[in-house]
């Protein structure tokens, strides 16, 4: 599912709601979460999962095109992690 689906299905679900306060929820909901996880948080939502970011440390990397070495900086990357729930969603 992409953005705009997710818009539209909850735009469905509610039909009192305009296609463009739908747009506002969806928008800041994303960038709450952007917000949180680049102040180094975490987001947790119960039933669903947690969001955080993981420190990767610096390396030394290939350039898969030319084989030169290219020195990679350390850097955070987001992580999600299912809950319990999402978890037995997904193996029934």
């Amino acid at each position: 599912m992409i953005r705009s689906e997710l818009v539209l299905k909850i735009a469905e679900a509610h039909p009192d709601l305009q296609p463009n306060e739908v747009e506002l929820i969806v928008s800041t909901f994303f960038d709450e979460i952007s917000k949180r996880l680049a102040a180094d948080g975490r987001v947790e939502l119960r039933g669903f999962g947690a969001f955080s970011t993981r420190a990767r440390d610096a390396r030394t990397g290939r350039n898969p095109r030319t084989g030169e070495v290219v020195e990679v900086e350390a850097k955070r990357v987001p992580y999600f992690k299912p809950g319990k729930e999402m978890r037995s969603r997904l193996n029934v």
